[in-house]
Protein backbone atom coordinates (compact mmCIF):
# COMPACT_ATOMS: atom_id res chain seq x y z
CA UNK A 1 0.00 0.00 0.00
CA UNK A 2 1.09 3.51 -0.93
CA UNK A 3 0.96 6.42 1.30
CA UNK A 4 0.35 8.66 -2.23
CA UNK A 5 3.82 10.06 -2.03
CA UNK A 6 5.30 8.61 -5.28
CA UNK A 7 4.48 9.41 -8.81
CA UNK A 8 0.81 8.90 -9.57
CA UNK A 9 -0.29 6.15 -12.44
CA UNK A 10 -1.55 7.63 -15.30
CA UNK A 11 -4.89 5.29 -14.80
CA UNK A 12 -6.76 4.93 -11.34
CA UNK A 13 -9.20 1.76 -10.89
CA UNK A 14 -12.05 1.52 -8.60
CA UNK A 15 -12.83 -2.21 -7.41
CA UNK A 16 -15.86 -2.80 -5.49
CA UNK A 17 -15.59 -6.12 -4.15
CA UNK A 18 -18.35 -8.03 -3.93
CA UNK A 19 -18.68 -12.13 -2.65
CA UNK A 20 -19.26 -13.24 -5.97
CA UNK A 21 -18.80 -10.42 -8.32
CA UNK A 22 -16.73 -7.09 -8.46
CA UNK A 23 -17.16 -4.30 -10.57
CA UNK A 24 -13.92 -2.51 -11.99
CA UNK A 25 -14.04 1.11 -13.06
CA UNK A 26 -11.14 2.97 -14.23
CA UNK A 27 -10.71 6.08 -14.88
CA UNK A 28 -8.20 8.49 -16.54
CA UNK A 29 -6.05 9.54 -14.03
CA UNK A 30 -5.15 13.05 -16.09
CA UNK A 31 -8.68 14.22 -17.29
CA UNK A 32 -10.64 12.19 -14.76
CA UNK A 33 -12.98 10.66 -17.81
CA UNK A 34 -14.16 7.29 -17.43
CA UNK A 35 -12.51 4.72 -19.52
CA UNK A 36 -13.75 1.32 -18.62
CA UNK A 37 -16.08 -0.34 -16.61
CA UNK A 38 -17.11 -3.69 -15.94
CA UNK A 39 -17.40 -6.85 -14.10
CA UNK A 40 -15.54 -9.34 -12.93
CA UNK A 41 -15.24 -12.80 -10.95
CA UNK A 42 -14.14 -12.36 -7.29
CA UNK A 43 -11.93 -15.40 -7.44
CA UNK A 44 -8.00 -15.50 -7.53
CA UNK A 45 -7.80 -16.41 -10.99
CA UNK A 46 -10.29 -14.03 -12.38
CA UNK A 47 -7.92 -10.86 -11.18
CA UNK A 48 -5.00 -12.48 -11.80
CA UNK A 49 -6.06 -12.54 -15.58
CA UNK A 50 -7.37 -9.25 -15.76
CA UNK A 51 -4.40 -7.53 -13.45
CA UNK A 52 -1.79 -9.18 -13.80
CA UNK A 53 -0.64 -7.98 -17.66
CA UNK A 54 -1.88 -5.32 -16.83
CA UNK A 55 0.22 -1.06 -16.57
CA UNK A 56 0.75 -0.09 -13.10
CA UNK A 57 -2.08 1.39 -11.55
CA UNK A 58 -3.80 3.14 -8.58
CA UNK A 59 -6.55 0.83 -7.27
CA UNK A 60 -8.95 1.57 -4.52
CA UNK A 61 -10.84 -1.01 -3.02
CA UNK A 62 -12.79 -0.79 0.11
CA UNK A 63 -11.89 -3.05 3.50
CA UNK A 64 -14.10 -6.38 4.09
CA UNK A 65 -14.18 -10.00 4.12
CA UNK A 66 -12.16 -10.00 0.68
CA UNK A 67 -10.04 -7.12 0.69
CA UNK A 68 -6.86 -8.82 2.41
CA UNK A 69 -5.95 -11.58 -0.18
CA UNK A 70 -7.48 -9.43 -2.90
CA UNK A 71 -4.78 -6.76 -2.24
CA UNK A 72 -2.23 -8.92 -1.79
CA UNK A 73 -2.89 -10.17 -4.99
CA UNK A 74 -3.29 -7.03 -6.45
CA UNK A 75 0.45 -6.06 -5.35
CA UNK A 76 2.01 -9.04 -6.43
CA UNK A 77 0.48 -8.26 -9.36
CA UNK A 78 3.23 -4.76 -9.33
CA UNK A 79 -0.22 -2.11 -8.73
CA UNK A 80 -0.23 0.14 -6.23
CA UNK A 81 -3.26 -1.25 -3.90
CA UNK A 82 -5.19 1.65 -1.11
CA UNK A 83 -7.45 -0.21 1.27
CA UNK A 84 -10.07 2.46 1.79
CA UNK A 85 -11.64 2.51 5.69
CA UNK A 86 -15.26 1.79 4.88
CA UNK A 87 -16.28 3.38 8.34
CA UNK A 88 -15.01 6.65 6.85
CA UNK A 89 -16.07 6.84 3.24
CA UNK A 90 -18.96 8.98 4.08
CA UNK A 91 -18.99 9.73 0.27
CA UNK A 92 -20.41 6.36 -0.69
CA UNK A 93 -22.68 5.62 2.03
CA UNK A 94 -24.22 9.17 2.37
CA UNK A 95 -24.87 8.25 -1.82
CA UNK A 96 -28.42 7.60 -2.20
CA UNK A 97 -27.50 6.31 -5.77
CA UNK A 98 -25.73 3.70 -3.71
CA UNK A 99 -24.48 1.03 -6.41
CA UNK A 100 -21.43 -1.34 -6.98
CA UNK A 101 -20.96 0.66 -10.27
CA UNK A 102 -21.52 3.96 -8.33
CA UNK A 103 -18.88 2.92 -5.36
CA UNK A 104 -16.41 1.58 -7.61
CA UNK A 105 -16.49 5.11 -9.53
CA UNK A 106 -16.12 6.91 -6.39
CA UNK A 107 -13.10 4.94 -5.16
CA UNK A 108 -11.14 5.16 -8.29
CA UNK A 109 -12.07 9.22 -7.81
CA UNK A 110 -11.48 9.25 -4.28
CA UNK A 111 -8.31 7.62 -4.95
CA UNK A 112 -7.27 9.86 -7.58
CA UNK A 113 -7.99 12.97 -5.94
CA UNK A 114 -5.96 12.73 -2.61
CA UNK A 115 -5.39 9.23 -1.38
CA UNK A 116 -5.67 10.48 1.81
CA UNK A 117 -9.36 10.58 1.60
CA UNK A 118 -9.87 6.81 1.76
CA UNK A 119 -8.43 6.76 5.07
CA UNK A 120 -6.24 4.04 3.63
CA UNK A 121 -4.82 1.28 5.81
CA UNK A 122 -2.69 -1.87 5.71
CA UNK A 123 -4.00 -5.18 6.00
CA UNK A 124 -1.59 -7.72 8.24
CA UNK A 125 0.99 -10.36 5.83
CA UNK A 126 -1.00 -14.10 4.93
CA UNK A 127 1.08 -15.54 8.05
CA UNK A 128 -0.54 -12.89 10.18
CA UNK A 129 -3.79 -13.31 9.36
CA UNK A 130 -3.78 -17.43 9.65
CA UNK A 131 -2.03 -16.83 13.08
CA UNK A 132 -5.30 -14.08 13.56
CA UNK A 133 -7.73 -16.61 12.18
CA UNK A 134 -6.71 -19.15 14.58
CA UNK A 135 -7.41 -17.33 17.65
CA UNK A 136 -10.73 -15.79 16.79
CA UNK A 137 -11.57 -19.68 15.87
CA UNK A 138 -10.57 -21.02 19.04
CA UNK A 139 -12.75 -17.51 20.63
CA UNK A 140 -15.76 -18.96 18.81
CA UNK A 141 -15.12 -22.57 19.79
CA UNK A 142 -15.18 -21.19 23.57
CA UNK A 143 -17.88 -18.99 22.89
CA UNK A 144 -20.24 -22.10 21.58
CA UNK A 145 -18.90 -24.03 24.31
CA UNK A 146 -20.27 -21.31 27.07
CA UNK A 147 -23.61 -21.05 25.32
CA UNK A 148 -24.23 -25.19 25.14
CA UNK A 149 -23.34 -25.14 28.78
CA UNK A 150 -25.97 -22.48 29.68
CA UNK A 151 -28.53 -23.87 27.50
CA UNK A 152 -28.23 -27.26 29.45
CA UNK A 153 -28.07 -25.56 32.52
CA UNK A 154 -31.12 -23.32 32.43
CA UNK A 155 -33.20 -26.20 30.29
CA UNK A 156 -32.58 -28.38 33.86
CA UNK A 157 -33.56 -25.17 35.24
CA UNK A 158 -36.57 -25.22 33.90
CA UNK A 159 -37.61 -28.98 35.44
CA UNK A 160 -36.87 -27.75 39.02
CA UNK A 161 -33.36 -29.52 39.16
CA UNK A 162 -29.55 -28.24 39.01
CA UNK A 163 -26.23 -29.36 37.77
CA UNK A 164 -23.45 -29.63 39.95
CA UNK A 165 -20.72 -27.05 39.65
CA UNK A 166 -17.47 -28.32 37.49
CA UNK A 167 -15.02 -27.21 34.83
CA UNK A 168 -16.55 -26.68 31.42
CA UNK A 169 -14.29 -29.48 29.67
CA UNK A 170 -15.28 -32.30 31.86
CA UNK A 171 -19.53 -31.03 31.84
CA UNK A 172 -20.83 -33.33 29.48
CA UNK A 173 -19.40 -36.02 32.34
CA UNK A 174 -21.00 -34.78 35.56
CA UNK A 175 -24.36 -33.32 34.09
CA UNK A 176 -25.32 -36.48 32.44
CA UNK A 177 -25.73 -37.66 35.84
CA UNK A 178 -28.46 -35.17 37.08
CA UNK A 179 -29.99 -34.35 33.93
CA UNK A 180 -33.99 -35.69 34.49
CA UNK A 181 -34.62 -38.46 32.42
CA UNK A 182 -37.52 -36.81 30.69
CA UNK A 183 -35.03 -34.09 29.28
CA UNK A 184 -32.14 -36.65 27.52
CA UNK A 185 -34.22 -36.79 24.67
CA UNK A 186 -33.20 -33.29 24.31
CA UNK A 187 -30.07 -32.38 26.09
CA UNK A 188 -28.47 -35.87 25.13
CA UNK A 189 -27.39 -34.59 21.63
CA UNK A 190 -25.94 -31.69 23.31
CA UNK A 191 -23.77 -33.43 25.17
CA UNK A 192 -22.63 -35.82 22.86
CA UNK A 193 -21.04 -32.61 20.90
CA UNK A 194 -19.59 -31.76 23.86
CA UNK A 195 -18.14 -34.81 24.73
CA UNK A 196 -15.39 -34.19 21.81
CA UNK A 197 -12.43 -32.56 21.75
CA UNK A 198 -12.79 -29.29 23.02
CA UNK A 199 -10.57 -26.32 22.78
CA UNK A 200 -8.31 -25.67 25.83
CA UNK A 201 -9.49 -23.17 27.92
CA UNK A 202 -8.42 -22.17 31.36
CA UNK A 203 -12.13 -20.87 32.33
CA UNK A 204 -14.25 -22.68 34.04
CA UNK A 205 -17.84 -22.09 33.56
CA UNK A 206 -19.98 -23.18 36.91
CA UNK A 207 -23.68 -22.00 37.59
CA UNK A 208 -25.74 -21.37 40.19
Amino acid sequence: MSDGSKERPKVTAGLDLGDKYSYLCLIDSEGGQVIEEGRLRTTPEALRRRFASEQQLRIAIETGTHSPWVSRLLEECGHEVLVANARKLRLIYSNQRKTDEVDAENLARLARVDPKLLYPLKHRGEGSQAHLAIIRSRQALVGARTQLVNHVRGAVKSFGARLPKCPARSFHKRASEHIPEVLMPALGPILEQRSARSPSASANTSGN
